[in-house]
C-alpha cells in the first residue's frame, strides 16, 4: 500500500491533521511548494491531481520549468565499516567506488519494493 499519491510523474504527501479534521499534502520533488487539502480520501485524491494540473500550467505560462533540478552530486556519510566494505567490492570488481555505488543505486530504484519491504 502507497503512503503517497501519484500523477504523471508527480509524486504528493498525504497527512491527517486532527485538530482541522483534514487531509493535507503537497507535491513532492518539485522547487515551488504547492500544497493541497480535503475532507475526504477520494477529494484528496482530486485535489491532488488538480494541484500538479494547475501547478503545470502555471510553469508553462511562467515558462519555467516544473521539475525539481538535481545535480547528481550529494554526501553519504556511513560507517567506516561499510566504507571499507564497498572499497574492497569496487577493487576486486576493478571498478572505481562511485560506480559501484551507482550501481547498487540503480538496483535499488529499479527493484525498490524487493529491497525496502
Amino acid at each position: 500500500m502507497a503512503d503517497y499519491l501519484k500523477h504523471k510523474a508527480y509524486l504528493g504527501s498525504v497527512e491527517f491533521s486532527a485538530e482541522d479534521a483534514v487531509l493535507h499534502g503537497k507535491i513532492i520533488g518539485i522547487n515551488d511548494l504547492v500544497t493541497f487539502e480535503a475532507d475526504s480520501v477520494d477529494g484528496i485524491q482530486k485535489a491532488f491531481i488538480e494541484a500538479v494540473e494547475d501547478y503545470l500550467e502555471t510553469c508553462i505560462a511562467l515558462n519555467k520549468a516544473p521539475n525539481k533540478f538535481y545535480k547528481g552530486v550529494f554526501n553519504v556519510r556511513t560507517s567506516n565499516e561499510l566504507h571499507r566494505d564497498l572499497a574492497l567490492i569496487a577493487e576486486k570488481k576493478q571498478m572505481k567506488l562511485n560506480e559501484l555505488v551507482n550501481k547498487a543505486f540503480d538496483f535499488l530504484v529499479k527493484n525498490e519494493d524487493k529491497v525496502l519491504n
